[in-house]
């Protein structure tokens, strides 16, 4: 198997440290406020990859964190925690907070079908750990106390900080990276633990030798519990690329100067961005989408796992109704073939794939072997189902190895409703739309026709215009 190494800018041999056992760790959530269809998109194709080590014959620890704590506003330890910014927004308490959207983001993973974790852990559970991990990094001399801040971790003690970003230290202390805390000694200098401010009455502190009430900071979080439960060297650590120079680069930092240089990850997995119509997803654009507003909208979450799978998780995916429609097309196809092809009886159990349905394995397996080339297997697998060389019953137990990868859920697909966009209900306010737009077309005024047909686009709603003047709504999925 191959993996692309972000610490070496390379596709390397996947080689873990003690196989077949793999330890792996992916970035969590914060759990401030809804999960949306960004993290939908990463937290999926960490599943991805965890299907495909496990068929690949590997045994997958998966750790991953909650923070529930420490997640200030800004990457430069400045600002808000964003706990405490989504009590206040919310009206409830930091940990009713946490509580409500870590239970909204497994209640988002599931229905995406994303396997759970191995271990999942809340920052504010493991206090101690962190806490004891500044403290052998003060032992060590990497540590400084700015005054009514907090405790700072020195880079200029590495010299080798920033490798995993190829940063470039000079320029930073340039001028290129602008200093936002009085007091640091150098600008990529990071905050350890911080101090509550005068004034400030956060609800989530703790005691510690530098203050009486402190909470830890952002980064510490994730090297203390990999560590703990992955030991001070393991095989994959996954997150966005936004998390490389910053994040994961004090992560490294911190984590090999309390081992003594230990190398703390063998492999870095990170995941592109994704778009929403070209943008960045946020709620004052509007573009901010959570698993209900998919499935309000009468989407299958299977249909967006489709979408996500087309492109390949180190390229940047752009979200769009339009193409969401089109796999909600693809999983409808797919599910009546599958749900076809279920109901025949082959008449035995153990079915030779033929030489053409191995053909279609083997391409199929190096595919997602090969840095989760998950375009091609997805292309593989219409083709094999196009292919009239493929008998039936070969389909469909290719179908089930290739699911084991894709994680579509196609063993209980029987179960499923066979959704079509006749199916749903239309809002009335489509319907007046539609309305609208029919009228228009009776008036011949083609311009009003066209606008309220974007209109609709942009509600997520597409009209087919028939031969006989009628007009097909299908929903945009």
């Amino acid at each position: 198997m191959k993996l692309y190494n972000t610490l070496s800018r390379s596709i390397e041999d996947f080689k873990p440290i003690n196989p077949p056992l793999v330890g792996l760790y992916a970035c969590g959530f914060t759990v401030y406020d809804y999960t949306h269809l960004g993290h939908f998109r990463k937290y999926t194709m960490d599943d991805i990859l965890i299907r495909t080590l496990k068929q690949q014959g590997f045994e997958v620890k998966f750790v991953q964190n909650i923070t529930d704590v420490g997640h200030l506003a800004s990457d430069e330890d400045t600002g808000e925690d964003k706990l405490e910014k989504g009590a206040k927004k919310y009206g409830q308490s930091v940990w009713d907070i946490a509580h409500k959207f870590e239970d909204y983001f497994f209640y988002s993973m599931d229905l995406m079908g994303n396997l759970r974790p191995s271990i999942s852990c809340r920052a504010t559970e493991h206090i101690t750990e962190q806490l004891q991990m500044v403290l052998e990094l003060e032992k060590k001399g990497f540590t400084y106390v700015i005054a009514g801040d907090g405790v700072y971790f020195d880079t200029a003690k590495l010299t080798d900080y920033g490798k995993l970003a190829h940063l470039d230290l000079t320029k930073q202390k340039e001028g290129a990276r602008v200093e936002k805390v009085k007091g640091k000694r150098n600008p990529s200098d990071f905050a350890l633990w911080k101090f509550e401010r005068p004034g400030e009455n956060r609800a989530m502190v703790w005691s510690s030798p530098w203050h009486p009430r402190s909470f830890p900071g952002w980064h510490i979080e994730c090297s203390a519990m990999s560590m703990k439960y992955l030991g001070e060297q393991f095989d994959i650590h996954t997150g966005g690329i936004d998390h490389i120079p910053v994040h994961h680069t004090n992560e490294i930092a911190q984590a090999e100067a309390t081992t003594g240089k230990k190398p703390f990850v063998k492999y870095w997995v990170h995941h592109n961005f994704l778009r929403v119509d070209g943008e960045k997803m946020s709620k004052s654009l509007g573009n901010f989408f959570t698993i209900d507003d998919i499935i309000k909208r009468g989407f299958e979450p299977p249909a967006l796992r489709l979408l996500f799978l087309t492109t390949h998780y180190r390229n940047q995916l752009n979200f769009t109704w339009n193409n969401l429609a089109g796999a909600q097309k693809a999983w409808d196809r797919l599910k009546h073939e599958v749900l076809r092809l279920s109901q025949l009886d082959y008449g035995k159990n153990d079915i030779d794939l033929g030489r053409t349905g191995e053909k279609y394995w083997t391409e199929f397996t190096e595919a997602m072997a090969n840095d989760l080339d998950t375009p091609q297997a997805i292309a593989l697998m219409w083709q094999m189902l196009a292919n009239q060389n493929v008998k039936e019953e070969q389909q469909w137990v290719l179908l089930q190895k290739f699911d084991q990868y894709f994680g579509l859920g196609l063993a209980k697909i029987d179960s499923l409703k066979l959704q079509t966009s006749e199916d749903l209900k239309i809002p009335d306010q489509i319907k007046e739309i539609l309305d609208q737009r029919k009228q228009a077309r009776v008036d011949k005024d083609w311009q009003r026709s066209d606008q309220l047909r974007d209109q609709l686009g942009e509600l997520g709603y597409q009209v087919e215009d028939q031969n006989d003047g009628q007009q097909k709504i299908n929903i945009k999925k």
